[in-house]
Formats: C-alpha cells, structure tokens, sequence
C-alpha cells in the first residue's frame, strides 16, 4: 500500500504543476489587466502594481515567481480583497462550504443508495417507476429553481427555517438539501442500474434457493458489489460538494468558497484563481485515492498493490 501511495502521490505533484502553471498563464495571456478593470490606469501606476505583485517579467519569470512563493507557502495576496491574503480568505471561506457540503454528502448517498436499492428490488413496479419519476425531476430541476422554491416553502410559508445567513445549525439545513438534490438523483439512477445486474448475477440466485429473505439478498450479499460503482462516484462528488456551488451559496448568503472562486475568475485575481484551484486538486486526489483504496476491500477481485 505504501508504494500505491507514494506513487499516487508523486503523479498528484506532476499534474498539480501542470494544472496550477496552465491556469495561472491562461489568466495571464487574457487580454487586459487584472489592475484596471472598472477604469484605465495611468500606466506609471499599473507598472508599479504590477511590480509589487511580481507580474512585470516575462511569463515565464512571472510563473517562475509565482511557484517561488509556493514553494515557501504563500499563496499570494488577493488583487481583489485588499490586505487580504489567498490563504486567509480560503480558511475562511472553505470551512464554511465544507459543513454544507459535508450534509450534502450525507444525505445524497443516503437517499441515493435506499432509493436506488428499493427502486431495483421493486423493477417495473409502482416504488420503482415513483422512484426514478423524481430522480429525473432531481436531475432536471436547477439548484436556482430548487432553492427559491425551498426557501419560499420552510423559510416563508412554513417559517421553520431561517431564509438566508449564517451563524447556526438551522442554517445549514435549506443549503444542503439544495446541494444534494441533483446528486441524489444520479445516485439513486446509478444505483438502481448497478443493483439490476447484480440482482441477476448467479450467487444471489443461490442465496434466494437458500431460502433468504429478499430483504436479506439484497442488503446482506447484493449490495456489497452493487454499492462498487457508486463509491467510484463518491470521489468526484464529495469534492464538488465540500468545495460548495456558487448558485447555492449566493442565493442562501453564505460566504463559501464558491462565490469567491467566481468572482476571482471575472475579476482576474490570479492568485486567488490558482490557491482554489490548488484546494480543489489536492481533495479530489485525495478523495479518489481513499476510494481507490476503499474499493480494494470491498471486491477482492481488485489488487492495487
């Protein structure tokens, strides 16, 4: 396992330079300057902020530069915040995104794993057809549909729950159900096609001429290997839920990551660009290297190492 690992890890720095060097020379090589986006500098001005943030050499001394200061953690200063670093307002921000993401995670496996198991153990029947009705209603629902609908619903109607904001526990409940709407709804899908095809395979033919319960076929024996390509899903999707949504958490006023990352696309900070995109690659490695290793416990069948 240590030898997967270190292996994993080696491939997750050379495609780590690669992603953060691309990103940050595509921001550069865009047309315009990061310094003069609501009005023309005088170029005196922009020369010398240019300067001070190490973005007057050539591009390659300017990356060169910036993987300097990397190297010694820094992430940079924001171009944006001012007398805000890359590193304050991610500690700031990620934790934040991370708690809903994290519910949000919960909860589509969740309702993704009993609905799509129940919706396989009842094929063509009425729970199966209700089932995969409002997965598809899941899926072709936008979260900005969604949220409005929710917020107008607990938070207005209802008053249950607080319709924005930040600072409790209630708040994170309208958010999360919101994030993990539409994956719930790929989960159940992906689920209930994996379970379809182990449900027909021979050893659980012979566990039902044992006399097991159906309950026990299915939950005992079929969904240890119908489970398999759901868990290959979980990486890529707890890694586009702990880094939150933007439509999400603008919508409900939470300060996560996501609206921070947008706006230092359109706002070209650069350096504030390449700290989220540094953040995001090394969880979603991260995530798919635990599934990876998950999975070889899971089905014997599979050697890593």
């Amino acid at each position: 396992m240590a030898a997967f690992i270190f292996k994993r890890i080696l491939q997750m720095l050379v495609i780590l330079v690669i992603v953060v060097s691309g990103t940050f020379l595509m921001m550069r090589i865009a047309p315009g300057s990061p310094f003069a986006l609501e009005r023309k500098l005088d170029p005196a001005v922009e020369q010398r902020l240019n300067a001070q943030y190490h973005l007057d050499g050539t591009l390659l001394q300017q990356l060169g530069s910036y993987w300097g200061n990397l190297f010694h953690g820094n992430l940079g200063e924001s171009l944006k915040y001012q007398n805000r670093s890359v590193a304050e307002i991610i500690a700031y921000s990620l934790p934040k995104s991370a708690s809903i993401g994290l519910i949000a995670l919960v909860l589509a496996l969740g309702v993704g794993i009993f609905t799509g198991s129940l919706a396989a153990a009842n094929h063509n029947g009425g729970i199966d057809r209700g089932a995969m009705f409002l997965a598809l209603a899941g899926i072709c629902l936008p979260t900005f549909l969604i949220a409005p609908l929710l917020a107008l619903l607990f938070a207005i109607y209802l008053e249950w729950l607080p319709v924005a904001g930040w600072g409790s526990l209630s708040n994170l409940v309208l958010p999360a159900i919101c994030l993990a709407a539409p994956y719930a709804a790929y989960c159940s899908r992906l689920m209930r096609t994996s379970m379809l095809d182990v449900l027909n395979q021979d050893f659980v033919r012979t566990a039902r001429a044992k006399g097991l319960s159906e309950s026990a076929v299915i939950y005992r024996h079929a969904l240890k290997i119908g489970i398999l390509p759901l868990i290959s899903y979980t990486g890529p999707l707890a890694a586009n839920l702990l880094t939150g949504s933007m439509v999400v958490e603008t919508i409900f006023n939470i300060p996560g990551i996501g609206p921070f990352f947008v706006n230092s696309v359109l706002n070209r900070d650069i350096f504030l660009v390449g700290g989220t995109v540094i953040v995001y690659f090394t969880i979603l490695v991260t995530l798919n290297t635990i599934v990876d290793i998950l999975y070889t416990y899971l089905d014997k069948r599979i050697k890593l190492w």
